[in-house]
């Protein structure tokens, strides 16, 4: 049984905004960085907060982009392409715009992935970024 029911079409998550796949990235990959810091550490709840902040702002989601990009397939870079392109008119605060973008770029990737169905190569991929 599926726990959280993902109802669209293929199609419909296609015609989707980078954005939106971006949105349900930025969940997705929190959710896999703050499963791995508490399968891996004692820490309480504090410093478990503190040390996911070190992987999901910005720049360390660019740099996490940049070291998997050669990695991934060509229907991925396009995806990417298209996270990275889309107009947002929001910047984080602790970020520069280029890492806003590649940031950009990695969530929608990972939330595409999800939003598609593709659970195993999301999980490659989300491997990929350890």
């Amino acid at each position: 049984m599926e726990f959280i029911k993902r109802s669209k079409k293929i199609e419909e998550v296609n015609m989707l905004s980078p954005l939106v796949w971006a949105y349900v990235g930025d969940s997705v990959y929190e959710m896999f960085v703050r499963t791995n810091l508490v399968n891996f550490s004692n820490a309480k709840p504090h410093k478990l907060h503190l040390e996911s902040i070190k992987y999901v702002k910005a720049k360390a989601q660019a740099e996490t982009l940049q070291k998997i990009y050669d990695n991934l397939t060509d229907k991925e870079k396009e995806i990417v392409r298209r996270g990275r392109n889309t107009e947002n008119h929001h910047v984080a605060k602790n970020a520069n715009v280029a890492d806003y973008a590649k940031s950009t770029a990695f969530e929608a990737l990972i939330g595409y992935l999800y939003l598609t169905y593709q659970d195993e190569r999301l999980a490659e991929v989300l491997e990929m970024c350890k």
